[in-house]
């Protein structure tokens, strides 16, 4: 099965998300801040990764965990990933698209926006790292769901 958890970023909500299903990350408790803001994909999404499917891992059932980055327009990119997986021969049976934004708050929009879209890196990375923690017991919420949903 394919897992892809998207966000408009890829690299908050969904990244720690693919971390929460892959148990990079735990999913029974928060982590510490400084283990958040160190992961390795957290907050680091590099221009030419916006738009690609990027496997995070394989879970422990065999199933390959993405993330992407859709930007503002799930509603051009879903229907994109969907329609392409079909014509690639894939069974939609065998896709999980998942939307991470639910458990998106203000301080994950702020601390994002600062960091990836006006380079403040130092700036925004802990504040969207604050409202990621926040956030955390949605995200395993989601993760959790999704697991549940899987074949």
């Amino acid at each position: 099965m394919h897992i892809i958890y998207h966000c408009v970023g890829g690299t908050h909500s969904s990244a720690i998300a693919a971390a929460i299903h892959l148990g990079m990350l735990p999913n029974d408790k928060k982590p510490q801040l400084n283990e958040l803001m160190d992961f390795p994909f957290f907050d680091k999404l590099k221009k030419d990764q916006q738009g690609r499917i990027l496997l995070r891992g394989i879970d422990e059932k065999g199933n390959q965990v993405y993330t992407i980055s859709r930007q503002f327009a799930p509603e051009l990119v879903i229907p994109a990933i969907i329609d392409s997986y079909t014509i690639a021969g894939g069974n939609l049976d065998n896709l999980l698209l998942i939307d991470t934004m639910p458990a998106v708050n203000l301080l994950m929009k702020i601390g994002g926006f600062s960091s990836r879209r006006l380079h403040l890196v130092s700036f925004g990375r802990p504040i969207v790292a604050k409202g990621t923690l926040q956030a955390y017991e949605d995200l395993i919420k989601i993760v959790k769901d999704t697991k549940s949903k899987m074949i």
